[in-house]
C-alpha cells in the first residue's frame, strides 16, 4: 500500500471534508480503541474530482455491534440499514452516515455476494467495482489508493478494479453502472478492455432483477454525458439486450437534452426515458394501440413506479401536435387539466421534441405555456350544475360534463364566466347558467 499524493487544491478540498463538525466526530469516536474508519467511496472520489459531495460512507475494523454500542453511547440515532451485511446507517444532527464493516466476498453468483468481515482496506477495496470508487480517506488526511484510482480520478477514466470480467461476473449490474459512471463522471474516453469484457458478458443482465436496473438506467439517463453512454451502449447491443423489441431512439432524446440546456430546464429521467424509447414514430400518434402497447411493455419492463407509470402515460397520451406555433393552447390545456403542472411540462417538452422543434419555436411555446404553468386553470363546470336540467346521475351526466370541459378547452381555457355560458348555450340552446347555482329557463317576452 503506498498512500497517493494530490495537489495543494485536492488537499484542500479533503481538509474541508475532514473537518465538517459531524463527521470529524463520528471518525473519532469509530477510530478509538484500536479501530480505525476511514471515509470512502463516492466521497472521496467526488473530492478528488472537485465535485459536490453527497451522501458520505464509511468503512470501518469495528464489527457492526461495536458501531452501534458506541453511537449509543453519544445519544445519536442508529438504524440496522444492512445489518447482515454489516452496514448500519449513524444519523448525527439530521445527517445520516452509511457505516460499514470492512469485508471480503466468500461467494458471488452474479447477483449477490455472500461476505464475511475481515480488518484488512485492502481485500474491501479489491472487491469495489471500479478503481474510482476504491479510494479510502484517512482521518489524517491521507488518501489510500490500492490500485491507479487516484490518478483515474483526475483522468476522468472510469475502470474496472482488477480484472473486469471477475468484477462483471461477481454482480452482472456493473455493466450498468459501467455505463452509467461514465456518464456521469468520465471525461476519458471509455476503458476498451471494460467495454470488451460488458460486450462478452451482456447476457448476465438477465439475472438481475428488473428494480436494480431500472434504478441503475433512470440515473444514468440524468447524467451530463447520458447521449454518449446510451450510444456505446447500443454499439455492444446493452439495451438490446435489456428491453428487446422496443425500438430505441437516440435523435429524440439528443433533441430533448437540447432544449433542456437551451430553454434552462432541469432534466427529468422519465421525460428522457420517454424520449429515449416512445421516441418521434409517427405509429406512436396519441392514443394509438401502439404507443399504449410499448408504454405498457417499458413499464413492465423496467418495473416503473406508480408515480413514473402515472406520468409516462401522460406523455404517451399527450406529446403530440406541438409541431407549430399556430396550433391552439388548447393541446397544452387538455395536458394541464388531466394531469399537474410538472407533469404538463414533461409532456410539453417530449412533444416538441418528438416534433423535432427548433429553439426559436419551443421557447414561443414556453413563453404561450408559463402562464399556464404559474396559474392552472380551473374547470368551470361541476355535475351539480347540471341537476336541474333533469340529467341523471350516472354515465349521461358525466358525459355532459366532459363534453363541456372538452369544448372550454377548445375555447382556449378562458375564466372568464360570459365566454363559459356561451359554451353551455351552444350545447343547451333556451337555457341560462349561474355558475354553482342551477340551470334556469330564459323568460321569453
Amino acid at each position: 500500500m503506498s498512500p497517493a499524493s494530490s495537489s495543494a487544491e485536492h488537499a484542500q478540498a479533503l481538509r474541508a471534508l475532514l473537518t465538517r463538525p459531524d463527521l470529524a466526530q463520528l471518525l473519532t469516536v469509530l477510530n478509538a480503541g484500536g479501530e480505525e474508519a476511514r471515509v470512502v467511496g463516492g466521497a472521496v472520489r467526488d473530492t478528488l474530482m472537485l465535485r459536490p459531495v453527497g451522501d458520505i460512507d464509511i468503512a470501518t475494523t469495528a464489527l457492526p455491534e461495536t458501531v452501534i454500542r458506541r453511537v449509543k453511547d453519544q445519544g445519536w440515532k442508529v438504524v440496522p440499514t444492512g445489518i447482515e451485511h454489516g452496514t448500519v446507517t449513524v444519523v448525527i444532527n439530521g445527517v445520516p452516515f452509511e457505516v460499514t464493516t470492512l469485508r471480503r466476498d466468500v461467494s458471488t453468483d452474479g447477483r449477490r455476494a455472500i461476505v464475511a468481515f475481515t480488518r484488512d482496506f485492502a481485500e474491501d477495496a479489491f472487491r469495489r467495482d471500479f478503481t474510482i470508487n476504491a479510494l479510502s480517506l484517512a482521518v489524517d488526511g491521507t488518501v489510500h489508493d490500492y490500485s491507479t484510482g487516484m490518478a483515474d480520478a483526475r483522468a476522468g477514466l472510469v475502470r474496472f478494479m482488477g480484472t473486469p470480467e471477475t468484477r462483471i461476473r461477481e454482480d452482472y449490474l456493473r455493466i450498468l453502472r459501467f455505463f452509467r459512471f461514465q456518464a456521469s463522471h468520465g471525461s476519458a474516453a471509455l476503458d476498451a478492455e471494460g467495454l470488451a469484457a460488458c460486450a462478452v458478458l451482456k447476457a448476465g443482465l438477465g439475472q438481475l432483477s428488473r428494480e436494480r436496473i431500472r434504478q441503475e438506467i433512470l440515473k444514468l439517463l440524468m447524467a451530463n454525458a447520458a447521449i454518449a453512454a446510451v450510444q456505446s451502449m447500443l454499439d455492444i447491443g446493452i439495451w438490446q439486450e435489456l428491453l428487446p423489441d422496443i425500438p430505441i431512439n437516440l435523435d429524440s432524446m439528443r433533441h430533448i437534452v437540447a432544449l433542456e440546456n437551451g430553454l434552462g430546464l432541469s432534466s427529468h429521467p422519465i421525460r428522457r426515458l420517454a424520449a429515449l424509447l416512445l421516441g418521434s414514430n409517427e405509429a406512436l400518434a396519441k392514443g394509438s394501440t401502439q404507443a399504449k402497447s410499448l408504454r405498457a411493455e417499458i413499464t413492465a419492463l423496467l418495473r416503473l413506479s406508480r408515480k413514473e407509470q402515472t406520468v409516462l402515460t401522460a406523455i404517451e397520451r399527450h406529446a403530440t401536435g406541438f409541431e407549430g406555433a399556430d396550433v391552439a393552447i388548447s393541446l397544452f390545456g387538455a395536458c394541464l387539466i388531466e394531469t399537474n403542472p410538472e407533469t404538463a411540462l414533461d409532456c410539453l417538452i417530449v412533444g416538441l421534441a418528438r416534433s423535432k422543434a427548433d429553439r426559436v419555436l419551443a421557447k414561443a411555446w414556453l413563453k404561450r405555456a408559463r402562464p399556464l404553468l404559474e396559474n392552472p386553470p380551473s374547470v368551470p363546470f361541476r355535475q351539480l350544475d347540471f341537476a336541474a336540467l333533469g340529467i341523471g346521475e350516472g354515465p349521461e351526466r358525466g358525459q355532459f360534463l366532459k363534453q363541456a370541459i372538452e369544448n372550454w378547452i377548445r375555447d382556449g381555457l378562458s375564466d372568464d364566466p360570459a365566454r363559459h355560458q356561451a359554451i353551455l348555450a351552444a350545447m343547451l340552446p333556451g337555457k341560462t347558467w349561474l355558475p354553482g347555482k342551477t340551470w334556469l329557463p330564459v323568460k321569453i317576452g
